[in-house]
């Protein structure tokens, strides 16, 4: 371990608030293969530094691959102006999880990734000739990080990532359907069971070939029933971004100077969790060494808190909520979203779809747009179905839902017992980092849906 202490206190001076390091070695390996070859095969190491000031109200970074003591001194001197401060002692804090890793995928040989994706690709292919194309991606990451803090910490964290995407394209009479499935979280090797990759195979080709069945989407105003299995991509986007703290309280969110108040049902309780086991939003201690906790943002439908980094809590005399994220050492921190979700209600699922006379009911969302400010969305059903009389009818193909986020939080009137969660990784400023999203089944009175068939 380099002498962090020494560093950092070279880095603060008489006009700083706060000043931190962050040493980063990561080992991931990477496999890109597409129609029976490989695109892309990464097995690699990356490592380097960042050092960071903060004052009133700016923030100074500067990243470097280095992570060699003597030449981040010297950064450190740059940065500063070699002003110091007199913490002298610091305490350092080891990562610990309250789950076990029993394969660790960093040990093991590149040969047996490979053949793990050429499995998934063959048993793929052979499910249905209508599949022209299939492309995998797998992907996992062994992070250690060191953080050094002018408060007194030293974190000291081993964080791993698996990841598993899969895409397949099918061609019939002209017509050209896709599906999408992605697994993957806080794991070792022995997640990937054959079990397991199967389920995840055969889920994905059977969307492929429900979107050859299916009939357009109608048009207009719907009752939506959004099933656990979506996962919360909606939630996600139409309110969680809104309560990370740079746009809540910066003007860029329809959330801001609404604390205490009332912005969604008395049903929904919105939480974001960064230590439920093995999630892909999971982790002991975020990128600024603050401890992980879970946050409730939402209560009862009262708005209880916004997600904060370091920065913004000592701007808005705050407390960090250890959402103080980063890609790596070449990005700065700044306020994201871990595994955030709205609690279970009370409402079995099957009551909820049996209370729908006219509407959608929602298997798998997927991609959209949200105006923070506004609050107003539009995303991609990926897999939806009429219900009609309280039952699930058929398959429906190019369907949207259009709305406002604030709006429909007031209009859930029915919640469920159950939960799902939906993995990715979630984009802003220019960086990516791991999250997790999850709902119950949820319905909404009154969504619009958009597609090609207007109503009789």
């Amino acid at each position: 371990m380099i002498d962090g202490l020494k560093i950092v206190k070279t880095l603060l001076g008489d006009n700083a608030l706060y000043a931190d390091l962050f040493v980063e070695k990561k080992r991931y390996t990477h496999i890109h293969r597409e129609s029976f070859r490989f695109e892309k095969v990464e097995h690699a190491e990356d490592k380097g530094s960042a050092l960071r000031l903060i004052t009133p109200w700016k923030q100074h970074m500067l990243s470097t691959n280095c992570v060699d003591e003597k030449k981040l001194l010297s950064f450190a001197k740059e940065l500063s102006n070699n002003l110091v401060f007199d913490k002298e002692n610091f305490f350092v804090k080891v990562a610990e999880y309250p789950f076990r890793i029993e394969t660790y995928p960093d040990r093991l040989g590149l040969s047996e990734k490979i053949r793990v994706v050429e499995w998934i690709e063959k048993t793929t292919k052979s499910m249905d000739k209508r599949i022209k194309q299939v492309r995998i991606i797998y992907r996992d990451t062994k992070q250690n990080v060191q953080i050094f803090t002018s408060t007194g910490d030293v974190v000291s964290d081993q964080r791993y990532q698996l990841l598993l995407n899969l895409l397949i394209v099918g061609e019939e009479d002209g017509e050209i359907q896709t599906s999408y499935e992605s697994i993957g979280g806080f794991y070792g090797f022995e997640y990937l069971t054959e079990e397991r990759l199967f389920d995840f195979i055969r889920k994905t080709v059977y969307r492929l070939q429900g979107l050859f069945e299916a009939k357009e989407a109608p048009m207009g105003q719907k009752t939506v029933v959004l099933a656990a299995e979506a996962g919360g991509t909606m939630i996600h986007e139409a309110i969680g971004h809104g309560l990370e703290a740079d746009l809540a309280l910066e003007g860029l969110s329809c959330y801001k100077g609404l604390l205490d108040q009332e912005i969604a049902s008395p049903l929904i309780t919105i939480v974001d969790d960064k230590t439920l086991h093995n999630m892909r939003g999971t982790y002991a201690y975020d990128d600024e060494g603050t401890p992980a906790e879970k946050t409730v943002l939402v209560e009862n439908g009262v708005l209880k808190n916004y997600l904060f980094d370091k920065f913004y809590a000592m701007k808005y005399e705050k407390r960090s909520t250890g959402n103080g994220r980063r890609e790596s050492f070449r990005f700065r921190p700044i306020p994201r979203m871990s595994n955030t979700f709205i609690a279970p209600g009370n409402c079995e699922p099957e009551d909820i779809i049996r209370s729908v006379d006219d509407g959608l009911y929602v298997l798998k969302m997927g991609g959209g747009q949200v105006d923070t400010v506004t609050g107003d969305f539009v995303f991609e059903v990926l897999e939806g179905y009429i219900i009609e009389k309280g039952k699930i009818g058929e398959m429906v193909k190019n369907a949207t839902i259009m709305g406002n986020g604030p709006t429909v939080l007031k209009e859930i009137d029915m919640v469920g017992t159950d939960i799902g969660f939906s993995i990715g990784t979630c984009g802003k400023d220019g960086q990516g980092v791991p999250v997790s999203d999850g709902q119950p089944t949820l319905r909404i009175p009154q969504v619009i849906v958009g597609g090609k068939r207007k109503e009789p």
